[in-house]
């Protein structure tokens, strides 16, 4: 399913996703992905592990990480840098060394990623799965939604996006989902994406489905109580109550709801 049908469809049914809000680390790629489905223009860094060999040549097929010094222990040609070049290079590197030191003549070499480590970004709040999503590629925001399990039930309709920088980006979750690349924009590794819990307003007395409800941008009186199932026969409009942090106010019902306002229709007389 295309990954904007599945966030867009997300905020229609709502995605309850089962389980501890607690971040959990997302799987990295599996070491027996093939080579070739990789991406050769990731950047590698400490703590990634990749895949090395030459055609032909069984003696020279390794898997190695990345030590935190930027190398990768390779034989013959042993310690070779690798940190901050993308996957091509460093095989270019790796077949320019080994011919160089007249281990093989014009080795053909094949470098695959098993599992990324170090370009990650981090999902917060909300999300279906919150944790940490490896970026072996540039990802758009809704890319990352979807990889992170979609949005949950409780989710407000903003994404927020921390760049590694410190500059920050509102999103509407909406506009993410159904809108261009200015609305959607890439992430970067180390970006932060965080979605805050909805505000909910609660509806009691001569309503159809008296309850809990999700707050949405510019929602009137009027709009809360037609969520709520609209005011029953013995309910009036002119018995409607608001209660804001303990205390009764006056509204308007063409005035927008408030984060936790409680919303009392009484009894009509007869």
């Amino acid at each position: 399913m295309d990954h904007k049908k599945l966030i867009a469809s997300a905020l229609g049914t709502v995605l309850l996703i089962a389980g501890s809000a607690v971040a959990q680390v997302a799987p990295a790629a599996s070491g027996n992905t093939p080579a070739s489905t990789l991406n050769q223009g990731y950047l590698l860094g400490p703590g990634d592990v990749i895949e090395v060999s030459v055609l032909g040549q069984a003696e020279f097929t390794t898997r190695q990480p990345v030590q935190a010094d930027g190398t990768v222990t390779l034989q013959y040609i042993h310690a070779v840098k690798a940190s901050g070049l993308s996957v091509l290079q460093f095989r270019d590197q790796v077949a320019r060394l080994l011919k160089q030191g007249g281990f093989y003549n014009d080795p053909v070499v094949i470098v695959g990623v098993a599992q990324y480590a170090s370009r990650y970004v981090t999902v917060l709040g909300e999300f279906g799965t919150p944790g940490i999503l490896p970026v072996d590629r540039p990802y758009r925001v809704s890319e990352i939604i979807a990889r992170a399990g979609g949005v949950r039930a409780t989710a407000g309709d903003t994404v927020i996006v921390r760049r590694s920088n410190g500059d920050e980006l509102s999103l509407s979750i909406s506009a993410v989902a159904s809108g261009g690349p200015l609305e959607d924009p890439y992430v970067s590794p180390d970006d932060k994406l965080f979605i805050a819990t909805a505000a909910n307003f609660y509806v009691s007395g001569q309503v159809g489905a008296p309850g809990v409800y999700k707050l949405e941008k510019n929602m009137t009186y009027r709009m809360a109580l037609a969520r709520a199932g609209g005011v029953t026969d013995r309910g009036s409009m002119g018995k409607v109550s608001v209660y804001r942090n303990g205390k009764k106010v006056k509204v308007d019902l063409d005035a927008p709801v408030a984060a936790d306002d409680s919303i009392f229709i009484g009894e009509r007389f007869f």
